[in-house]
């Protein structure tokens, strides 16, 4: 499936990682969408009922990301990811991207992100 919608560099704080100090003190997350579906029918009709709301999709993505805590943040896109699939039938699948730019790393960089996709089971 080519159609998508994506929702861009959501920016969040929170308190996520393994060390203490992350959990203590916090830092900013951003998350990105790339939710996959057939446009078709909305881009016909002008419908919002054939889509995604764009709105909501970010909703659940900072709830997660602010109400919840993990040690990784693999296990954070996953939650997300989960979550989206299991509330949006019309979606076929989807990637979440979570971007740690203060990763705590013994070098100098611009940050770490892990990426998942993750498809509907028909």
């Amino acid at each position: 499936m080519s159609d998508c919608i994506l929702v861009q560099r959501i920016a969040v704080f929170a308190y996520h990682g393994l060390l203490e100090e992350e959990a203590r003190l916090g830092q900013r997350f951003y998350i990105s969408l790339d939710c996959r579906l057939d446009l078709g029918q909305a881009g016909r009709s002008d419908d919002v009922a054939h889509t995604v709301s764009y709105a909501d999709l970010t909703a659940i993505a900072i709830r997660i990301a602010t109400q919840r805590r993990f040690a990784l943040i693999e296990a954070l896109a996953e939650a997300i990811a989960a979550e989206i699939l299991d509330g949006f039938p019309l979606l076929q699948a989807v990637s979440v991207r979570v971007d740690k730019p203060s990763a705590p790393v013994p070098a100098a960089i611009e940050g770490v992100a892990v990426e998942i996709t993750r498809t509907r089971n028909r």
